[in-house]
């Protein structure tokens, strides 16, 4: 039997992962990140969990096929509920919905802030989800954003604000102060906060091609619901209210677009 192949998605995940450390997956699906993690000398322990009887189950199958029982563990459990502070170094939250992982991490405290390093991949409310953490004291050290069929998947790791070295007045790192004081990259002022929640300041600072490519799609979608609106007329205060809605979102997808190195449009 070969080694497990991952997705795209869950490569990138996986090698966001600090070599050396115990890791901890919640929401671990079929195990395939944990076995991948073991197969790869990335992990000499990972603690696979999930809160679904069912997918668990097939994790432990794949894990007994693969002769890895001494270096994964499966375990039934709610978010971080069934975890015990000090069992592993790294947390992974990959595949859910950032209302869920900002549950999860919210719902243990103590057991969230023992972790190095957390590798979070949201589905959704990402400009939500990144100003959560900034005010929770974290700091997006890496990024990534994938596209796989046809889906952009953006991912972070993240540490505690005195594991990044970074700080301000207010004692949070924020915004495009974040990437400037953790990785020393140069940052376009005229970018506000709202706008390295939205899209990543890394990805941002990184001129990241995936996310430009998802902008230019953005830009695009968006310059097409202004003009069909604009063709309709703003006959009532609520397509008008639509219409300012979109000419924003457009405004800042463009404005992030200017700021990621080498593009002026």
């Amino acid at each position: 039997m070969g080694k497990v192949i991952l997705s795209k998605r869950l490569q990138a995940v996986a090698d966001m992962v600090t070599a050396g450390s115990r890791v901890c997956d919640v929401g671990c699906d079929h195990g395939f990140v944990p076995i991948y993690l073991a197969e790869h000398d990335r992990s000499p322990y990972v603690l696979a969990m999930d809160v679904r009887q069912g997918p668990l189950g097939a994790a432990k199958e794949h894990v007994a096929e693969r002769g890895l029982d001494d270096r994964i563990e499966t375990r039934l459990s709610d978010g971080l509920h069934n975890y015990t502070i000090g069992e592993a170094d790294s947390l992974i939250c990959a595949g859910m919905g950032g209302n869920l992982i900002m549950r999860i991490l919210s719902g243990a405290p103590e057991k969230t802030a023992s972790f190095r390093e957390l590798i979070l991949q949201p589905q959704s409310e990402l400009e939500r989800f990144r100003a959560w953490l900034r005010g929770r004291g974290y700091c997006v050290i890496d990024e990534n954003m994938i596209e796989e069929d046809g889906k952009f998947y953006p991912m972070m790791r993240v540490v505690p604000q005195n594991a990044a070295g970074g700080g301000t007045d207010r004692g949070v790192v924020t915004g495009a102060g974040a990437y400037t004081a953790v990785c020393g990259k140069d940052v376009h002022q005229a970018v506000p906060d709202r706008i390295c929640d939205r899209y990543g300041p890394l990805l941002l600072a990184g001129g990241n091609e995936t996310l430009a490519v998802y902008l230019k799609r953005e830009e695009k979608k968006y310059e097409e619901i202004q003009s069909r609106l604009s063709a309709e007329g703003m006959t009532d205060g609520r397509r008008l209210r639509r219409y300012e809605e979109i000419s924003a979102l457009l405004a800042d997808c463009r404005t992030a677009l200017a700021a990621m190195p080498g593009r002026t449009e």
